[in-house]
This record gives structure tokens, C-alpha cells and sequence, in this order.
């Protein structure tokens, strides 16, 4: 298994559209920094979020298996504010379409973690493709910012084998998704 560079990265975003929009540069000036970087590609943050407030249901637990959509506030805008220690789901500006032989990784920025926002986004396997759902944690005590189309995660691709059966062929449930897509069975 190899991690592709960013010369592999842009001929498969720009020949065979891997990530659109695609960021030929790394883009730093006055932003968290996105686009292509050395073996990997800084993400964006879209201005779409659902911020967690369980005030605004009955919520007592989190179950995976039966989310409460009313505990899920949605929010638009260039700045999200997610309240102290708790979380909202967001998605990428870019769309991404993952070859039969790729999995990747994502792990967020250092500008967000060394402020105590981590950042959490399961791999995109092997023919996956769609917009990326992302949670972004406040681990604080405070208030913390998020700044949409502005970097939050670098993805890193890893090269292998073709496995026997891809995301696609098994017809996973996220396959395709569009918009910030909540938890499914």
C-alpha cells in the first residue's frame, strides 16, 4: 500500500474528476489553508451545518439507531458557532469519486485541534463518492468558530489492491449523498 503525492492527486482530479472543485494550489493567505498539498488534499468546509441542541426535543440519549432530527438544528452562514462541549455535522464544498484501488483517510486540520476542535470523518472507501459529511467537536468550555469554504480536514489517499467487492458494488448507504446526510440503518 503506497499514499499517493500531489502530482497523482491532480491528474486524477483533474482527468478523471477524484475532487470537484478541485484546488490546484494550496490556498493559505488569511484562511485555514485548503487545496493540494504534498501527499494530500485540504478539504473545505461548506456554509451548511446542523448544530447539535438537545434542548429542542426530549432528547435523554443519543442512539445511532434512531436519531432525533429535532436535536439536529439546521444553520446557514460563512461563520457556524458550535456551543461549548458539544458538536455539529457539516459537509464538504468538494465532491469526491474514490477509485475501485484508493482508500483514504481524513484527519482535521492542526489550526482547529490546537484549539481543542477535532475534527471526525470516517474513510471514503474504495468507489465511494459523494459529498463528505463531517463532525466538528467542541471540546471547550467556550463557544468555538467555524469558518465555511475555508480549510477543516486534509484527506490522504492510500493506494492498494482492487478489492473483491467495492463500496459501490455492495451498494452502501451513503453512496451518492448529497447535502449533510444523519446517521442511517
Amino acid at each position: 500500500m503506497s499514499i499517493k503525492p500531489d502530482r497523482w492527486i491532480r491528474r486524477m482530479a483533474l482527468d478523471h474528476g477524484m475532487i470537484e472543485p478541485f484546488v490546484e494550489n494550496q490556498v493559505r493567505a488569511g484562511v485555514v489553508s485548503y487545496g493540494l498539498s504534498s501527499f494530500g488534499y485540504d478539504i473545505r468546509v461548506a456554509d451548511e451545518f446542523r448544530i447539535f441542541t438537545p434542548a429542542t426535543g426530549q432528547l435523554t440519549v443519543v442512539d445511532p439507531k434512531a436519531v432525533d432530527e429535532r436535536a439536529m438544528a439546521p444553520f446557514r452562514g460563512e461563520v457556524c458557532i458550535i456551543p461549548p462541549n458539544s458538536f455539529a455535522l457539516a459537509r464538504t464544498v468538494e465532491y469526491f469519486r474514490i477509485p475501485r484501488n484508493i482508500l483514504t483517510i481524513c484527519l482535521g486540520k492542526s489550526t482547529y485541534a490546537r484549539c481543542g476542535i477535532i475534527v471526525n470523518v470516517t474513510p471514503f472507501e474504495p468507489e465511494w463518492e459523494g459529498f463528505v459529511t463531517i463532525e466538528i467537536s467542541n471540546t471547550t468550555p467556550l463557544p468555538a468558530k467555524i469558518y465555511a469554504n475555508e480549510g477543516i480536514a486534509q484527506v490522504i489517499f492510500f493506494e492498494g489492491e482492487e478489492p473483491e467487492t467495492s463500496y459501490a458494488d455492495r451498494r452502501g448507504k451513503y453512496q451518492g449523498q448529497h447535502g449533510i446526510t444523519l446517521p442511517r440503518l
